[in-house]
């Protein structure tokens, strides 16, 4: 089973490395059964060079010149060959054995189509972060109501998400028309009408808190479950557009 990995990076060069090293440093254990590539997303910065260091280690870099974190997952699983494509950010890092769990997880349920986790944000406070884990219970809590009580909508994580090829290739891909926010929430619904999806705590993964702390945690708190809930009952997110969180 082939894994891909798709990282859209528009001005990511301080953190793209430690993405990918995060990955070569996981994928070690599975030569031949990992393909990286990170989409440069109309970046103005030095973030193509950055990636081009890792060419010789089997990173490719492809151009999407349309700005957008969807854009560029789009052109990112156009691109995969895998059959599982690993949807994750510029700035995060894979735990010690993310890859393991991911593998054993698709291969001991072929019935399983889309596999997610939660963020570890390595650069707040303990107490921040102890708020983060209250609210993906809370999440958690709301998404085993709404999947198995009402059989309505899904939980997927943006940027620690995994999706058979197949079942993307059935749904059409991702919706280029969402900017940002509930993105995840709309591939989740739509992978949900088809197949099995999961979300496992045992699969998470180190991410900046830039935007949480960029925009406040109560706000991206309620922005975050507004959107959710919009996308599941209107198809939709509430919020058209984002902006730009960088350091």
């Amino acid at each position: 089973m082939k894994l891909s990995f798709v990282i859209p990076a528009h001005n990511e060069e301080k953190f793209i490395g430690k993405c990918l090293d995060s990955i070569l440093r996981e994928a070690a254990e599975h030569v031949g059964d990992v393909e990286i590539i990170v989409v440069d997303n109309a970046s103005t910065d030095g973030t193509s060079s950055v990636v081009r260091t890792y060419e010789d280690k089997g990173v490719h870099v492809v151009s999407e010149p349309r700005k957008g974190l969807v854009y560029a997952r789009q052109c990112g699983y156009e691109k995969a060959t895998g059959d599982l494509i690993a949807n994750v950010d510029a700035d995060t890092m894979l735990t010690l054995g993310w890859i393991n769990t991911v593998m054993r997880e698709f291969t001991n349920d072929d019935k399983l189509l889309a596999l997610s986790g939660p963020f570890i944000y390595y650069d707040l406070t303990p107490a921040r972060r102890l708020l983060v884990r209250l609210f993906y219970y809370a999440a958690y809590g709301t998404y085993v109501l709404n999947r198995h009580i009402f059989h309505h909508g899904s939980m997927l994580q943006g940027g620690n998400f995994i999706i058979r090829k197949t079942a993307l290739d059935q749904v059409g891909g991702f919706d280029i028309s969402i900017d940002f926010y509930g993105e995840d929430t709309d591939i989740a619904c739509r992978i949900a009408k088809i197949g099995k999806t999961k979300f496992a705590f045992n699969l998470p993964m180190y991410t900046s808190g830039r935007r949480l702390s960029g925009e406040g945690m109560v706000t991206m708190g309620i922005r975050y479950a507004l959107n959710h809930f919009w996308v599941i009952f209107f198809k939709k997110p509430f919020t058209k557009e984002s902006r730009d969180i960088r350091p």
